[in-house]
């Protein structure tokens, strides 16, 4: 979009559907990490149906990295109503700018709870 042009109707919905996407990452992320937390719970049960005996493990790390998740698909709804808003104040205004910020925090974020959790489950297979 030209600098000065307010932004046309097609450009309002396709703020609204970054938005959107962005809250079903949120969700999905939150979701995620619900079964993380939930996890233990699950592996539990499945003992117990299959007969074998269930010992609790010594370094349960997965109820921390589940609650992290849930915190940060929250984070991601907030800051992405945020974008939504700046960038809706822009296209009305005429002055949109490009920002990658919340896209690199996330791709972030996926990384380090990505080696987290595989060094969680190297940890748990010895």
């Amino acid at each position: 979009m030209e600098q000065g042009k307010q932004g046309g109707p097609n450009d309002h919905l396709a703020n609204e559907r970054t938005f959107l996407a962005w809250i079903r990452t949120a969700v999905g992320m939150m979701a995620f990490g619900f079964v993380v937390v939930k996890f233990t719970l699950f592996i539990k049960q499945i003992s117990l149906a299959l007969g074998k005996p269930y010992s609790i493990p010594t370094h349960g790390y997965s109820g921390i990295a589940g609650i992290i998740i849930v915190i940060a698909g929250m984070l991601i709804a907030v800051f992405s109503y945020k974008r939504y808003l700046t960038v809706k104040k822009e296209l009305e205004t005429g002055s949109y700018h490009h920002t990658s910020g919340l896209i690199t925090l996330l791709t972030y974020f996926i990384v380090l709870m990505s080696i987290f959790l595989i060094i969680y489950l190297i940890n748990s297979i010895s």
